[in-house]
């Protein structure tokens, strides 16, 4: 937890605020929120390279705030779509009209890929995304030296 404190505490409050307000913006459906892993891998990557630790160590802490930022928002979807998990245990809701898109050709398995999607594999594509700008950022760094 000591490690988590070393972290500049308004700089992780700004990144809660804008994951909440993208997360809203999206109105649950998180594609801000992995948009928002492009500014946040550059921002990550700049913040670590400024450091003269070896580069395996800056590899790790990239993966490490990038790994904290998707947690974030697994999170954060969580909250905003696990009251819907309970839709699906009662037998006598109407799934139907729910409002997801029936991707699936049928309403119930459309709906728990709905919630897979949005739950579990959303936040993944957000680490995919914030790893993606901070290896981009390392190697235009790497071309200006």
């Amino acid at each position: 937890m000591e490690k988590l404190i070393k972290i500049n505490a308004k700089v992780v409050i700004i990144y809660i605020l804008i994951d909440i307000i993208c997360a809203g913006a999206g109105m649950g459906v998180p594609i801000f929120c992995i948009l928002l892993g492009f500014p946040l891998g550059w921002y990550i990557t700049k913040r670590v390279y400024a450091s003269t630790e070896l580069l395996c160590q800056k590899y790790y802490k990239i993966f490490k705030f990038s790994l904290f930022a998707a947690i974030f928002t697994f999170i954060v979807m969580l909250i905003v779509w696990g009251s819907a998990i309970l839709i699906h245990i009662h037998s006598v809701s109407d799934i139907q009209n729910f409002g997801h898109p029936n991707i699936l050709y049928d309403t119930k398995t459309s709906f728990v890929g709905w919630l897979i999607l949005m739950i579990i594999i959303s936040p993944f594509l957000q680490l995919i995304v914030t790893i993606f700008a901070a290896f981009i950022t390392l190697i235009r760094n790497e071309k200006m030296r």
